[in-house]
């Protein structure tokens, strides 16, 4: 459990401001978003994670043990790991600024971490990956945040 405590730290307090020292117009390793719509796509997770966007789980059941066993281990995200819930295309950002879109995903962390303080036990549906109680959900979270974090230069592959 403390790697855990470890990883909702870094969700909590480190997350944001690195994404706050990202130059705008940095160019990603891989993958067709740019900055502000990486952004606004963890945003978008955040949502899902916190039952403020309902999912519906969308991975066979007898497929779930091995997504799961993924999800809990410490291998990061591939480069170019397919969405099948995202467009070929990004879909155009919604802020004008980096700014505004990094303190809409502080909002939505918080709120992310307010729901499971006040129903300890909730267990949250994701598409990919089931019903994910909250070490599961930060799990997922921080590899999904550190992958981007790669794609973008502001953290070691």
């Amino acid at each position: 459990m403390e790697k855990i405590q470890e990883k909702a730290a870094f969700l909590k307090n480190e997350y944001t401001r690195l994404l706050s020292r990202l130059a705008p117009d940095a160019q990603p390793k891989w993958g067709k978003m740019n900055v502000l719509q990486m952004i606004e796509h963890m945003s978008d997770y955040v949502r899902i994670a916190s039952g403020r966007t309902p999912m519906n789980i969308i991975t066979p059941e007898e497929n779930l043990p091995k997504m799961q066993g993924f999800l809990m281990n410490e291998k990061p995200m591939r480069e170019n790991t397919p969405n099948p819930l995202m467009p070929d295309t990004p879909i155009p950002a919604k802020h004008i600024n980096k700014q505004d879109a990094v303190l809409e995903l502080q909002n939505e962390l918080d709120y992310f971490f307010s729901v499971y303080e006040k129903e300890q036990g909730k267990k949250i549906p994701n598409p990919f990956f089931g019903e994910l109680p909250y070490d599961m959900q930060v799990q997922l979270l921080y590899k999904h945040s550190t992958h981007h974090l790669r794609q973008f230069g502001a953290m070691e592959s």
